[in-house]
């Protein structure tokens, strides 16, 4: 009789007492209340919502789980649960076709490329599964371009003009900035704001107007929209953090980051132009202007001079093959 009334109440209690939501860290490269933290705080708030408390996504900011290149290994091997920043080529030298400078040129065409059913992005997809890795969604930032704590005196020019750049550890960035005139530095981001401050480096070139506000503001006097590449990040999650969850809850989480994504693609151009804007009303920096002529002569310097040795990077015969799907894609 005992038993049976303990077993009663042990019935009781499991059936009041709320299930333990499944918390999962999300890392992310931008400080605390940038726009990316701000879309993925509402993004974390729909999951909850979707799976009723089951799934929650907590945030941490800034790269305070490490930078990106640390993040996404530890997320292959299922150290992390989930993260949403760049791809880090380190891991596999055929990333760097995410940002292939000028592969894209315009809002429409990056869309056609990097959205959904786009050829880099299902080229990600599939090199993130090789890792051990789930994208979720890809998250379009920005057209890239120069940050400068000097000016320059003719920014439209692909001229060498002696001002030294940070540039990414990424060899399609060091080339793009050589290419376009200027004396490339590979610094790691957490070194970039001090070379700058102090003269190491004049400037920096991998990112664009909301990164350069966000990291640079302060050692950001001029500012060149070349469009260097396309940035975009990807939303990532561990496939033990992924199976971990219940298949309701994965078409949850999986539906909630397409939505995330198909938001973020309807308010991106516009956010660049209004973080461009910030540059010079908060900054005081000045914007310089290339017309459409300048940029495409730009480009076209890039792809003659720096897509065949990227290529041979990561491979001719398979990065060529998908730089010829993307020109199909794009006519």
């Amino acid at each position: 009789m005992k038993t049976t009334f303990l077993a009663t109440a042990l019935a009781t209690i499991m059936a009041v007492s709320p299930a333990i939501a499944e918390t999962l860290k999300m890392s992310h490269v931008r400080p605390q209340d940038a726009t990316i933290d701000v879309e993925l705080r509402a993004f974390a708030a729909s999951v909850s919502e979707a799976t009723g408390g089951d799934v929650e996504v907590q945030l941490f900011p800034a790269s305070a789980l490490g930078d990106y290149t640390t993040v996404q290994e530890r997320i292959s091997v299922g150290a992390l649960d989930m993260a949403t920043q760049p791809a880090a080529a380190a891991a596999d030298r055929r990333m760097q076709i995410s940002s292939f400078p000028y592969m894209a040129e315009t809002w429409a065409q990056a869309r056609t490329v990097y959205g959904p059913g786009g050829v880099v992005r299902d080229v990600m997809t599939g090199l993130y599964a090789e890792q051990g890795i789930t994208m979720l969604a890809a998250y379009p930032v920005y057209f890239g371009g120069i940050a400068l704590n000097v000016e320059n005196a003719n920014p439209a020019s692909t001229e060498t003009n002696g001002i030294k750049v940070r540039v990414p550890g990424i060899k399609s960035f060091q080339l793009t900035g050589e290419a376009l005139g200027y004396i490339p530095s590979p610094i790691p981001f957490s070194e970039a704001f001090t070379a700058v401050q102090t003269g190491v480096v004049d400037g920096v070139i991998g990112s664009g107007a909301e990164g350069y506000y966000a990291s640079f503001r302060d050692v950001t006097k001029t500012y060149i929209p070349a469009n260097t590449h396309f940035e975009v990040w990807y939303m990532i999650i561990s496939n033990e953090s992924m199976a971990s969850l219940s298949d309701e809850d994965q078409a949850a989480l999986t539906e909630q980051a397409a939505a995330f994504e198909t938001n973020r693609w309807t308010v991106a151009e516009a956010d660049q132009g209004r973080n461009e804007q910030r540059l010079v009303d908060d900054l005081g920096a000045t914007v310089a202007e290339l017309s459409d002529a300048d940029l495409a002569a730009m480009s076209a310097k890039v792809r003659a001079e720096v897509w065949p040795q990227v290529l041979e990077d990561v491979g001719v015969e398979w990065g060529q093959a998908i730089l010829d799907q993307v020109a199909a894609a794009a006519n």
